[in-house]
């Protein structure tokens, strides 16, 4: 039976052939235009950010074994300050 990595890899063989398709840029201005819209838009622009995390954090899973210590020090600091983020929006002080 195959771990949980390898049928996680397998299902997103599909979606990562088909990122690796796109000109790089796109990828990057996708996820900081989704940042963008979830800090700027009121009330649940958070559900943004929340579709940035997931991404996120699918590609750190994606590409743990591949890293080394300090790209993955890197790597979980993004999603960290991604769901601090997303949360500050998500439950705000009012």
């Amino acid at each position: 039976m195959p771990s949980l990595r390898e049928r996680v890899t397998a299902a997103s063989l599909p979606v990562v052939e088909t990122l690796n398709r796109l000109p790089r840029p796109v990828p990057f201005l996708a996820v900081l235009g989704l940042m963008v819209a979830g800090i700027f838009v009121p009330g649940w622009g958070w559900v943004f950010l929340l579709v940035v995390v997931l991404f996120l954090a699918w590609t750190l899973f994606l590409a743990w074994p591949a890293l080394d210590t300090g790209a993955r020090a890197g790597r979980v600091a993004v999603l960290l300050i991604a769901v601090a983020i997303t949360l500050t929006q998500a439950l705000p002080r009012t």
